[in-house]
């Protein structure tokens, strides 16, 4: 994605695509279009769960990692080759928590951080700056891959994690195999991030815009207007999806982190560029700047009822990735692919492993 989500006009190279069907892949009603030519080996095909099959993650484990103390989730063989997943907000890690099995079943060894500010990640030192910014978070990921000794895993995630995985795959492309990334290219740009979008587009992002008053801050310090806040947020950005209070209040646990308030305003306004970023990320940022192009093989889901996206026919980032890519598009699924689409989701994280 280009600016928030591609809301922008949309630009780039035009790619036709071909409806075909999902099969066992499919959840439900689900379904995707694909594009592209595909030389690799044949994928295995993930077999067809209901969402929601699965309600917890195993014993969570530990690690520190750069500036943090890690939380996250391990399933799949220890020396299975690895997909790191990656949620966005207001989510967790169980936005994964049918797709991780999945792919622990199909043979990878599949790792679910929890993004910093949520859950069970925590920081090392009380002074290191609670930023949200994209590099950030990326180099979250690049220390976590250190720490665990993993020198290369596919990256798949949504929202945030979407941004993050991009981030990586364009800086540190030796560190990726293969990427899942909804939503397609969502590198942000701060001066494009100055130009209005239609209406429309504005209503949608309301609480973007909520969050930078201080209105809006002491609304995610409080716990009660946080917790009601992010599940209308989950009800306006997936329409379709019947999920029960239990779902939702699993996932709100991780809002209580400490630090989760700070990360999240600051994300929100960091990116309008109404709040600085920490100078030790600037590098990093002006490189991001450039936009640089996404050279690992990719797969690019738009989810046809995410309401931040204007169009789902993928041509608005096209231009962004140079290597093998598919575009595919979730029919009837809205912003949280993962949780709403896992057999879909699942099936695009092996297929992107084997372009």
């Amino acid at each position: 994605m280009i600016n928030r989500r591609t809301f922008t006009k949309a630009v780039g190279l035009g790619v036709g695509a071909t409806a075909v069907s999902v099969g066992a892949a499919s959840n439900g009603p689900t379904a995707f279009a694909a594009d592209a030519d595909r030389p690799g080996r044949p994928a295995p095909v993930i077999p067809t769960i209901a969402p929601g099959t699965h309600t917890s993650f195993p014993e969570l484990k530990r690690v520190r990692a750069g500036v943090l103390d890690i939380g996250y989730a391990e399933l799949g063989p220890k020396h299975g080759p690895v997909v790191i997943c990656l949620h966005g907000w207001p989510y967790d890690i169980h936005s994964f928590v049918d797709v991780a099995p999945l792919l622990a079943d199909a043979g990878y060894r599949v790792i679910v951080p929890y993004l910093r500010g949520h859950g069970t990640t925590t920081f090392l030192s009380p002074t290191t700056v609670r930023t949200g910014q994209q590099s950030a978070t990326a180099l979250d990921i690049i220390a976590l891959m250190d720490a665990l000794k993993i020198h290369k895993a596919v990256l798949a995630g949504f929202d945030w994690g979407s941004r993050t995985a991009d981030v990586i795959a364009a800086l540190w492309p030796e560190r990726v195999k293969a990427l899942v990334a909804v939503s397609g290219y969502l590198v942000i740009n701060i001066p494009s991030q100055q130009n209005p979008l239609p209406p429309k587009a504005e209503h949608t992002w309301w609480y973007q815009y909520y969050f930078a008053t201080d209105r809006g801050r002491v609304a995610m310090e409080t716990r009660q207007n946080r917790h009601d806040l992010c599940r209308l947020v989950w009800d306006e950005v997936s329409p379709t999806w019947e999920f029960d209070d239990a779902t939702f209040e699993r996932t709100a646990a991780a809002f209580e982190n400490p630090d989760y308030a700070a990360i999240v305003i600051h994300n929100y306004r960091w990116r309008l560029g109404l709040a600085d970023g920490d100078r030790r990320y600037d590098r990093y940022e002006q490189l991001l700047e450039a936009r640089p192009v996404i050279t690992v093989p990719t797969i690019a889901l738009d989810p046809a009822l995410d309401p931040f996206l204007a169009t789902t026919d993928g041509t608005g980032y096209r231009r962004f990735f140079t290597g093998p890519y598919e575009h595919r598009v979730l029919t009837g699924i809205g912003h949280n692919a993962p949780q709403e689409a896992p057999t879909a989701f699942a099936q695009a994280v092996v297929d992107a492993d084997h372009l």
